[in-house]
């Protein structure tokens, strides 16, 4: 693991997580590297499931790595950023001054700006990777639970990206139990349950008090999510946040029997499905602006519901993946979409 050792502290380095062979550094080993631990108050050793896979932590974890932006801040919304190592993030994932978390931001290193690697984590003598299919692990590029366990590191896997054993597609749960499920299980790891706990109460109420203004299923507004793509849409199955996003705050998901998380459709199915609204999901290389103007032009959106009557909303990456956004996105489109049906 290429971390610093002492004599006194070599037989604790040497123990290892049950089930994932995640060595973790002890609480003497943070207060050398100048972090103070998260107020831990769970007891050990604690057995968790996640995507299927039961994980035994003798100690919580000390130098996490985190990819991507949801998942960083799920880490920070738990008051766990002097557990961690650092995190990988592209610079196209929206503004980040003005999130509650801003001031974990300056604090946890910056490791990358692309792709998440087994050369990263070693680099910064991780005990825990926190990823997702598709949000940084992937067979494609060689980074797994099971590659990094060979080398001693033991990860958490994003439960929205979980793989279904049936079919393969991701997605086990609906987007928001799955968030409810990570913030409540990564409690139990690092020992912070009432935070988790506490968490999830404001999210749920928060998500409740914007449903209970939803209209009835009757006189809902159709929505298509589009996230980018020129001849085939990538969009949002049941099980990305998306889905729970539009449904809570009043919509109708057009792609709701869709049982998958992100993956492309065809565009014969967006306009034979006639969306109310399209949300464009605001993030990457192409402006929100540019994939508006796409859409607006594209010959055969030209009858579509959406697309005549102006009606695009536009909402961030990190708004629309699982994180801790998810509730105040919710009651931001809730909004919007009570605007549309106030205005007829």
């Amino acid at each position: 693991m290429r971390r610093p050792t002492s004599p006194l502290t070599a037989l604790t380095l040497a123990l290892a997580l049950t089930g994932c062979g995640a060595q973790v550094a002890d609480d003497d080993s943070d207060a050398r590297h100048g972090r103070h631990p998260s107020g831990v108050s769970g007891r050990y050793p604690v057995t968790i499931e996640n995507c299927g896979t039961r994980t035994t932590y003798d100690k919580p974890p000390a130098r996490v790595v985190t990819n991507d932006v949801g998942i960083t801040e799920i880490m920070f919304a738990l008051g766990l950023e002097d557990r961690m190592a650092g995190y990988v993030m592209p610079d196209d994932k929206g503004d980040v001054d003005g999130v509650p978390w801003k001031a974990a931001y300056g604090k946890v290193p910056w490791l990358g700006k692309k792709t998440l690697t087994k050369e990263i984590a070693l680099d910064a003598k991780a005990d825990l990777v926190f990823a997702g299919w598709n949000y940084g692990f992937g067979e494609d590029n060689g980074l797994t639970p099971a590659s990094l366990k060979k080398l001693g590191i033991g990860s958490y896997v994003l439960t929205e990206s979980c793989h279904n054993s049936a079919d393969g597609a991701r997605g086990v749960m609906p987007p928001l139990e799955a968030l409810y499920a990570d913030l409540t299980t990564l409690g139990k790891i690092f020992g912070v349950q009432d935070r988790a706990d506490a968490l999830v109460k404001k999210y749920k109420k928060q998500v409740a008090d914007a449903a209970a203004k939803a209209p009835a299923p009757a006189g809902r507004p159709s929505v298509f999510l589009y996230d980018d793509g020129r001849d085939k849409p990538f969009t949002s199955g049941k099980y990305a946040g998306p889905h729970d996003i539009i449904t809570k705050a009043g919509g109708d998901h057009i792609m709701k029997d869709l049982k998958d998380s992100w993956t492309t459709v065809g565009w014969e199915t967006v306009v034979a499905r006639d969306p109310d609204v399209i949300v464009i999901n605001n993030y990457g290389d192409t402006s929100a602006a540019q994939k508006k103007r796409f859409l607006m032009s594209y010959p055969p959106l030209a009858n579509v519901s959406a697309v005549k009557h102006h009606r695009i909303y536009v909402m961030d990456y990190a708004d629309l993946v699982e994180s801790p956004r998810n509730p105040a996105a919710v009651s931001d489109l809730a909004r919007y979409l009570r605007g549309i049906r106030a205005a007829g």
